[in-house]
């Protein structure tokens, strides 16, 4: 028996005027998934846990059956984790976006524009992150690079209480001076921030830093301990990589994976499969596109990044796991990231459960209408991979 979870991260999305008053998954031309429903287990599922931030980092967890109200410490220590960064135990690590801010004279008074930087490249990113260390760096500070315009500092025997500390994604276009992190402890911080946009300052892009998601060493169960099944990840992105080498599973890193649309969809696909093949029980097929997609208001391009799930990844591998023998398919995304605000929202998502071996009377399609039409509801989503088994 293999076992696949296909998660299309900030798939879920509500109706838009743009899509003719769709949401993006009624929009999509998606048939392998629609001809999955048919025969598979359609429902709602809560990842986000009440009270918690509406995060990939906590919504993922829960996917990946984590009780994020006992192991969660912060976004940032779980990026670190796949760069190689060893935190001490009074070490705090924070997100350290490239980003565009726009060009007042008064820090305060500019306007966050692009939370990702033009969509920069690691290789465009190192001499970056290189120039903040050498300024910055170096002591009670120091800059990692990660990949894209997603990088990390680590502040040892820092502070990780310095109350509300934004996320860029949330507050594009919008001036940044109501989102600045003011808490006294944070002052460092917003120093560097302050100074980065003087040091970045020949850049048309990557125009400043912004940090954010700190978090102190996490602790995650073996996942094969746990489950009992010797699990693979495959994604573009640090924090999905960091949380599948904390649990203790293989990660595979796939040349050309963006976290964009243009991302290595047939990479991320023979990477599965090539897993499977080798022995592995469980793969863990993470695709950023969609997420993406929304938090820049792109609703074609949202429409494009889950047609080419459903082209490029889910269809050829079903096909392969036919000829493999019995397999148990779980599609969904972690959290809905909706065109209309441009941000992650708690909402519930709908979630396909497809057995090879076992026909279930299904529905007609993938959506969330669809997954609110059976009334199956998941209220504790860190349950619902154990249905997967």
């Amino acid at each position: 028996m293999k076992y696949v979870i296909l998660l299309c991260d900030g798939m879920a999305d509500t109706p838009n005027a743009a899509l003719g008053g769709k949401t993006p998954m009624e929009a999509a031309d998606k048939p392998c998934m629609d001809q999955l429903a048919h025969e598979a287990e359609i429902g709602m599922v809560r990842t986000v846990q009440q009270g918690m931030s509406p995060g990939s980092d906590v919504a993922n967890l829960t996917v990946l059956g984590y009780d994020t109200r006992e192991c969660y410490t912060g976004r940032s220590p779980l990026e670190a984790a796949n760069i190689g960064i060893e935190l001490a135990p009074d070490d705090v690590a924070l997100r350290c976006n490239l980003v565009t801010l726009s060009g007042e004279e008064k820090y305060a008074q500019k306007r966050l524009t692009d939370y990702c930087a033009g969509d920069i490249h690691t290789g465009q990113a190192a001499p970056l992150i290189a120039r903040l260390q050498s300024s910055f760096g170096g002591g009670e500070f120091d800059f990692y690079t990660g990949t894209a315009y997603r990088h990390c500092l680590v502040w040892h025997h820092g502070k990780s209480a310095l109350g509300r500390v934004t996320p860029p994604h949330d507050i594009t276009g919008q001036v940044i001076g109501p989102y600045l992190p003011l808490h006294p402890d944070a002052a460092p911080l917003l120093s560097m921030m302050e100074k980065s946009v003087e040091l970045l300052q020949d850049q048309k892009t990557a125009n400043a830093i912004w940090l954010w998601g700190q978090g102190s060493r996490p602790r995650l169960s073996d996942f094969y301990e746990r489950t009992g099944k010797r699990g693979s990840v495959i994604s573009a992105v640090d924090l999905i990589k960091g949380i599948g080498r904390l649990s203790g599973m293989r990660v595979y890193d796939v040349p050309g994976a963006t976290g964009y649309i243009d991302t290595n969809f047939e990479g991320k696909r023979d990477a599965a499969l090539q897993e499977l093949k080798e022995g592995q029980d469980f793969v863990y097929i993470h695709v950023e596109a969609p997420d993406e997609c929304g938090h820049r208001g792109e609703a074609e391009n949202k429409v494009t990044a889950i047609e080419q799930i459903d082209r490029l990844i889910l269809s050829p591998l079903v096909e392969e796991l036919k000829k493999m023998g019995e397999f148990h398919l779980l599609i969904l995304p972690d959290h809905p990231t909706p065109l209309a605000i441009r941000t992650h929202s708690s909402d519930p998502v709908p979630y396909l459960l497809y057995r090879s071996e076992k026909s279930t009377k299904g529905v007609g399609c993938f959506t969330e209408a669809s997954g609110l039409s059976t009334g199956r509801f998941v209220e504790e989503g860190r349950t619902l991979i154990d249905q997967l088994w």
